[in-house]
């Protein structure tokens, strides 16, 4: 009876400690795999300056990314400049003559071609012109049949040479007047082959389009009018006239690159190259005032609109952003660059200028980057928010 009482508690007792052993084991498993997620799912996590989303996210639909180029950088903040035509290729038709408008052949805005009438000036001054002119041909033809007899009648001596150099002289005298009186009937009116009676046709010397037109039916005009009866010029080309501050010289050289906008447009570029220089400074606005040449194939751009212009540094290249790319956080500046469909990639950018509108970059991006130029605000608090709050 002893012996079965002293076998029976140690038994109990292996018992226990078994059953103890198996429960310890039961609970460690829970804690162990508690320790072990965290470090398998800070493994899977991505960079901090790391942004993945799922095709189909809602996020992805919010925003858009463009692939930037470098392009030249300016020298400067934008500056002011006007628009103006291009005298190269600009005729102001004016008379020097007193007369009355009888007819108005062009309209503004009519494209014409060189030589084409725009209007007809009766003229008494044109009249006298082409009297004296035909006169004087007269005249010339009379002492040149004068001549002409002299000169048979030398060989017999039937005239005296005298008689005969007088009759020469009076033949190139007459010639002399009739040149004269052409030349008079040509500054009146430079396409006198046309004239009937005594109008004079006012006439383009280019091709282009008429932008101005001052004249109206029955309108005296002379050489006293102020203003040009018509305008002609090529729209296509124009002239750009900048206001440069003369610390912004060395910048300034002929050849170099311009690019425009214009609020009438907005964000669209114009072209245009510096094509002369001024010689002196305007003493109360310490400016000098640069021509540049516009292409303006569309003819968006007319003469004085008043547009910004920035001078380019053909040497110098950056990215140039619009500002809504950009993400200010304290001292730095950023931007989000797409690298594949749904990944995006923070990156700490150097900021060359800061314009109103857009930026240019240096480090940190290089041309052809597909930077998101719409929803970058959007993708930095995504950021913060997963990071906790942290920048």
């Amino acid at each position: 009876m002893m012996m079965k009482r002293s076998w029976g508690i140690p038994l109990l007792l292996l018992l226990a400690l078994l059953a103890a052993v198996a429960a310890g084991a039961y609970v460690a498993r829970p804690g162990t795999a508690a320790v072990n997620a965290p470090a398998s799912a800070a493994k899977a996590a991505p960079p901090p300056d790391e942004l993945r989303y799922q095709p189909g996210a809602p996020q992805l639909g919010m925003l858009r990314a463009e692939t930037l180029p470098l392009v030249a950088l300016p020298a400067g903040d934008a500056l002011n400049a006007r628009v103006v035509y291009d005298e190269d290729v600009t005729a102001r038709l004016s008379v020097s003559v007193t007369g009355r408008v009888v007819a108005i052949k062009a309209a503004p805005g009519a494209t014409v071609r060189k030589g084409q009438t725009l209007a007809q000036i009766d003229s008494a001054d044109v009249g006298a012109a082409l009297a004296d002119l035909q006169k004087a041909q007269a005249d010339e033809e009379r002492k040149r049949l004068v001549a002409e007899r002299a000169r048979d009648l030398a060989p017999g001596e039937a005239i005296a040479a005298k008689d005969l150099e007088s009759a020469r002289a009076d033949y190139q005298q007459a010639q002399a007047e009739t040149v004269r009186a052409e030349r008079r009937l040509h500054q009146l009116n430079p396409d006198h082959a046309r004239l009937q009676d005594q109008r004079l046709n006012l006439v383009s010397p280019i091709n282009g389009v008429v932008v101005e037109r001052n004249i109206t039916p029955a309108l005296e005009v002379g050489a006293g009018t102020a203003a040009p009866l018509f305008v002609v010029t090529d729209p296509k080309r124009l002239w750009l006239q900048i206001d440069v501050p003369d610390t912004m010289l060395a910048a300034v050289a002929v050849g170099a690159p311009v690019e425009v906008e214009s609020d009438a447009f907005p964000g669209e570029k114009f072209h245009a190259v510096i094509s002369q220089l001024g010689q002196s400074v305007d003493p109360n606005t310490r400016r000098v005032t640069v021509r540049a040449q516009v292409d303006n194939p569309a003819g968006k751009l007319l003469p004085e609109m008043y547009v910004r212009a920035a001078l380019l540094k053909p040497q110098a290249r950056a990215v140039k952003v619009p500002n809504s790319a950009l993400v200010n956080r304290g001292l730095y500046t950023y931007v989000f660059v797409q690298t594949e469909p749904g990944r995006f990639l923070r990156r700490k950018v150097q900021m060359l200028t800061h314009g109103a509108e857009a930026s240019y970059l240096g480090t940190g991006v290089s041309g052809g980057d597909n930077i998101v130029t719409s929803g970058a605000l959007l993708l930095d608090a995504d950021m913060s928010t997963r990071a906790g709050g942290a920048p």
